[in-house]
């Protein structure tokens, strides 16, 4: 038999917690059979992948000395968290408490995995070593925390929230003990990321006029930056790379995506499909930018190779995409979704 790029592949498992039968494109198994191939197709091509349950799975992270993923929902009972140490194979485990966890990240040099909340009463961030046993932290304020990095240079973890007056930033060097600061403005930040070259944090928002960054050099303090259009900014990253700060929103007209050599200057960059864009990661061994959706349809993932053009690729389910990130160690991608029957989880390749 003679297998055509476009051919899919029935591959059944009989018996398991994974039992099922599964569809891998022929492309897949031909690159896997003949390298260099996995290269070749990383963030172009997507599986499904059966996940560990139907949570509403909103943030994914890779820990390179775990060798494993991590992932947290704002949904389900005892089993808000699942692990995987291939991206195919996931296990649901408990978190700290059933709050709606919403980001997620580790702390390479704290041995940790922080999680934040935007529920629970005075304890709104959780943490593990392993991934699978949660212990939940004291917080300072109960605002709508909506995400969180850790940015090694500073020794700070940096989460920012939606909701809160005058203290929409915390804090923490250890995980364990917080604080909590002004943002720039009270406006709805959604995502932050670190970026080492620059000495800089910076975070977008969902509001906020023209004016829907910040940038912070110690955390500490901010400054509000103008964005290049009054979009829903809702993810952002450092492409060390390409020296690019690269953000993506889930509104606007062929412009959800801009980019920024410093975090002051932003360019509006045209988008491969007016999506709603929920994440975004820049993978250094594959030269790629990938971006997942919440919405499209057969198009919800994108990619650049350098910020600036983007070209739109095809998911392996029009699911309600929320999280994705770059695992170096297994060149693969891995995105997990809110929606979806038992296939709440998509690989690259």
């Amino acid at each position: 038999m003679t297998l055509q790029p476009g051919d899919l592949l029935a591959i059944t498992r009989p018996a398991g917690p994974q039992a099922g039968t599964y569809q891998l494109p022929a492309a897949a198994l031909t690159d896997f059979l003949s390298p260099p191939p996995l290269l070749g197709i990383t963030g172009l091509l997507w599986s499904s992948v059966r996940s560990a349950a139907d949570n509403s799975w909103q943030a994914i992270c890779w820990s390179p000395e775990l060798q494993l993923y991590a992932c947290v929902a704002n949904s389900g009972s005892g089993n808000r968290v699942m692990t995987s140490s291939d991206g195919i194979r996931w296990i649901a485990g408990p978190a700290a408490a059933d709050q709606n966890w919403v980001a997620l990240c580790w702390a390479s040099e704290l041995g940790l995995f922080v999680a934040v909340s935007d529920s629970g009463i005075g304890n709104r961030v959780m943490t593990s070593p392993d991934g699978r046993s949660w212990t939940l932290r004291q917080t300072p304020a109960d605002n709508n925390w909506a995400a969180i990095c850790w940015a090694p240079e500073l020794g700070l973890l940096v989460a920012v929230a939606s909701s809160g007056t005058g203290n929409r930033v915390m804090t923490s060097p250890d995980g364990l003990n917080w604080t909590a600061g002004p943002a720039a403005a009270d406006q709805d930040w959604r995502s932050i990321c670190w970026a080492p070259q620059l000495g800089l944090l910076v975070a977008v928002s969902s509001t906020g006029g023209s004016q829907r960054v910040m940038t912070s050099s110690d955390g500490r303090t901010w400054t509000l930056r103008t964005a290049a259009a009054a979009n829903s900014w809702t993810a952002i990253c450092w492409a060390a790379e390409l020296d690019l700060l690269v953000a993506v929103s889930s509104s606007g007209r062929g412009n959800r995506v801009m980019t920024s050599p410093n975090g002051i200057s932003w360019t509006s960059r045209s988008s491969a499909a007016d999506n709603a864009w929920s994440s975004l990661c820049w993978a250094p061994q594959r030269e790629l930018l990938v971006a997942a959706a919440s919405s499209g349809t057969g198009n919800r993932i994108m990619t650049s190779a350098d910020g600036l053009s983007w070209t739109v690729r095809n998911s392996a389910a029009d699911l309600g995409w929320r999280s994705l990130c770059w695992s170096p160690q297994r060149l693969q991608f891995t995105a997990v979704s809110n929606s979806g029957a038992g296939n709440r989880v998509m690989v690259s390749p």
